[in-house]
């Protein structure tokens, strides 16, 4: 039976291509990007290698082999501590979202030892890391002028180490601002505008 125009264009099916293999996946389509060997479950995983990897990609060569407008959901897990070009990686999960979609971020954060003993990492991630991936917030503050296309809302909490995580929000928050190695992770989630 031959495929009407309607049926290829199945907005709840998201078809792409990566090398030789062809994917048909329907929404919502929950993307694990960097999943390595720790896949989350009812993720569909990407990374450069890993044994819980879907798809065999080079998160640094952009663009991903994802249409626009596809993903529901993404996390990623202590991933953009070591990107390279953190404003393509965001600009690119800003493209694959889908309006509304979700992306929760974990990262080591600015002032705990895990963000500095890795050598293979890029960067530290705070709170202020994500301000610059809100467009209302780069034309406030006169930095519309940077290469960053994406638009997110975001909030953000905290991993605290053990020996903080059971103290009181009001000892947590003078914590975070005036000790270091308080917090392990920092965890965003962006909403795509």
């Amino acid at each position: 039976m031959k495929k009407t125009k309607t049926e290829d264009k199945n907005p709840n099916i998201i078809k792409f291509k990566v090398g030789s293999k062809k994917f048909e996946l329907l929404h919502p389509f929950r993307l694990d990007v960097a999943c390595g060997s720790n896949k989350m479950p009812g993720f569909f995983g990407v990374d450069i290698g890993g044994k819980d990897t879907d798809v065999i990609w080079d998160l640094e060569k952009f663009p991903w082999p994802f249409p626009d407008n596809s993903v529901d959901e993404i996390v990623c897990n202590h991933y953009i501590e070591h990107t390279k070009d953190l404003i393509a990686f965001m600009n690119e999960l800003h493209r694959i979202l889908v309006p509304g979609g979700s992306a929760l971020i974990r990262a080591p954060y600015y002032n705990s030892m895990r963000a500095w003993q890795d050598p293979t990492h890029t960067r530290a991630i705070s709170e202020a890391t994500f301000l610059y991936y809100n467009k209302d917030w780069r034309v406030a503050n006169k930095l519309d002028h940077y290469q960053i296309t994406c638009d997110f809302d975001y909030s953000y909490g905290y991993d605290f180490t053990p020996d903080w995580a059971m103290r009181s929000e009001e000892s947590k928050a003078f914590a975070v601002r005036h000790y270091t190695n308080v917090v392990m992770d920092i965890q965003a989630v962006l909403i795509k505008k």
